[in-house]
C-alpha cells in the first residue's frame, strides 16, 4: 500500500505585499488601458478584501479586460515603467491571505475575460487526449461541469466548492476526494495558455515550455496569468451512493481511510469514487443535516460520549448500465470496515447535486449573514507515520481540551504516486 501522506484542510497561502505606492496622477495609462480602468469607490471596496476576510489592501484601480491582448498591454505598460506596479489577477477572489489583492497597485479582473470560454472536443473514444475542454481560466467550475454534462463527459478531479475560477484552483492545487485516484486538479492539465511576466501568451504543456507550465500549476498566480486550460474528460456517471461512516476510534478511521484508497489500486478497478474525512466535535450545535432526523439524537449521544466522533464520507458512483450492480458494490466496500455498528447512513442523489453539495451551505450561510466573515484557514499535510500523534496532539488536546472553536475539519487521505 502506497499511502504516506493524509492531508488535514482547515488552507494557507504566501503572501505577496509591495512597498511601493503610486497615485493615479502619477500613472499616466495609455487610452486603450485607461478605456478598460474602473476606480469607482464601490469597485475599489470590493476589491479590497478576499475570502479569507483578514487582509484589506485598496488597489489604485481595478483593470477590466475583455481579451487576453489586454492583459498582455497591461504588463507591458507596467513593464515600461521605472518601478513598475503591482498586478494581482483576480477569479472569485477565494484566497484566504491577501494573494487576490494589491495595496495601491491594478488588480486585474478575470472574470469578464474571453466571453467565458467553454470549447468541449469531440472524443473519438480511442484516444484519451482528444477528449478534453478547453476552457478560459476566467470560467468557474460550476459551468464547465454543466457544458461537459451536457455532452455526457466530466473533468476527473475537482474541489469541494465549484464556484471557482480554473485559473484560480489551478494556481493553487484543487483538492477534493477524487485526489487519491486522479492526483489535484493541477495534476489533471493537459496544456495552459498563460500571459508571462514580460507581456508575451505562451502555450505550454509537459512537453512544450514545460518549466513555465509546471511553475504556473500551484504557482500562487507568481509566474503568469493562466487564460485558458485544457482539461482531460471521461464518462460521466449519472448519480452516486453517497455515504457517512461515524467511528469513535482515530487509528481504526484512518486505517479504513488508507484501505478504501488502496483497494481500488489493488484490484485495477475503481472500488471507490470518492473519500475523505471529517470531525464531529462535542461542540454545539452540531450539524446533523445529512442525517435523518430520526437519528439526530442517538448521533449526538455519541458525540457527547466520545468528544470526536470521525466522520468517513465515500461515494460510489453509478450511472443506468452499473445501476444492477452499485448496491453490492456499495457492501463489498463496507464489508470488514470497523465503523461503530449501525452508524453507517446513506443518501442518493445525482452527480452533479453530489458535486454541487457545498453551494446549499452557502446559500444558507448567506442567508444568515455568515459567509462574509473571516475564515482563517489552514492546509497541512501530513505523513502517514504521524496522522495519529497530529489527532492525539491537535484534535484532542488543543481544539478538544481547550475547546477551541474550530470550524469545519477536512482529512483526505492521498497516494504520494498521485
Amino acid at each position: 500500500m502506497n499511502v504516506s501522506n493524509l492531508a488535514f484542510s482547515i488552507a494557507m497561502a504566501v503572501l505577496c505585499l509591495s512597498s511601493i505606492v503610486f497615485t493615479q496622477a502619477q500613472l499616466q495609462f495609455p487610452q486603450e488601458i485607461a478605456s478598460k480602468l474602473n476606480h469607482d469607490p464601490q469597485i475599489l471596496s470590493l476589491a479590497s478584501t478576499d475570502y479569507g476576510q483578514i487582509v484589506h489592501q485598496t488597489p489604485l484601480e481595478v483593470f477590466e479586460p475583455s481579451s487576453v491582448s489586454d492583459i498582455s498591454a497591461l504588463i507591458n505598460f507596467s513593464n515600461s515603467l521605472p518601478t513598475p506596479f503591482t498586478i494581482a489577477p483576480r477569479g472569485k477572489a477565494h484566497s484566504i491571505l491577501g494573494q487576490a489583492l494589491t495595496q495601491n497597485g491594478v488588480v486585474l479582473n478575470m472574470t469578464n475575460l474571453n466571453g467565458s470560454l467553454i470549447f468541449v472536443s469531440n472524443c473519438d473514444g480511442e484516444n484519451p487526449l482528444n477528449c478534453y475542454a478547453d476552457v478560459g481560466g476566467e470560467v468557474l467550475w460550476i459551468d464547465v461541469l454543466h457544458a461537459t454534462l451536457e455532452r455526457g463527459l466530466t473533468p476527473l478531479s475537482w474541489t469541494d466548492y465549484l464556484y471557482l475560477t480554473v485559473g484560480g484552483t489551478l494556481s493553487n492545487a484543487g483538492i477534493s476526494g477524487q485526489a487519491f485516484r486522479f492526483g489535484p486538479q493541477i495534476s489533471n492539465v493537459l496544456e495552459l495558455d498563460v500571459v508571462t511576466g514580460k507581456g508575451d501568451l505562451v502555450s505550454c504543456s509537459r512537453e512544450k515550455e514545460s518549466e513555465l507550465f509546471y511553475g504556473v500549476l500551484g504557482g500562487l498566480g507568481q509566474f503568469g496569468v493562466i487564460t485558458r486550460a485544457r482539461i482531460p474528460l471521461g464518462p460521466a456517471p449519472t448519480r452516486v451512493k453517497w455515504l457517512h461512516l461515524l467511528y469513535n476510534n482515530f487509528t481504526a478511521f484512518s486505517s479504513d481511510q488508507e484501505h478504501l484508497i488502496s483497494f481500488s489500486e489493488k484490484n485495477g478497478t475503481t472500488a471507490v469514487d470518492y473519500v475523505e474525512g471529517m470531525l464531529l466535535l462535542n461542540q454545539p450545535p452540531l450539524d446533523l443535516s445529512f442525517y435523518p432526523d430520526s437519528d439526530h439524537q442517538r448521533i449526538t449521544s455519541l458525540v457527547t460520549q466520545n468528544g470526536i466522533i470521525y466522520i468517513i464520507e465515500l461515494v460510489k458512483y453509478y450511472d443506468n448500465n452499473s445501476k444492477a450492480f452499485v448496491e453490492k458494490d456499495v457492501a463489498d466496500l463496507v464489508k470488514g470496515l470497523n465503523f461503530v455498528p449501525t452508524f453507517i447512513f446513506e443518501k442518493d442523489a445525482s452527480y452533479e447535486d453530489f458535486l454541487n453539495r457545498v453551494h446549499a451551505e452557502e446559500l444558507f450561510l448567506r442567508s444568515k449573514g455568515l459567509w462574509e466573515v473571516p475564515h482563517p484557514w489552514l492546509n497541512i499535510w501530513i505523513p502517514r507515520s504521524r496522522i495519529s500523534d497530529f489527532n492525539e496532539g491537535v484534535f484532542k488536546n488543543i481544539i478538544l481540551m481547550q475547546n477551541i472553536s474550530s470550524g469545519i475539519s477536512l482529512i483526505y487521505p492521498m497516494n504520494r504516486n498521485k
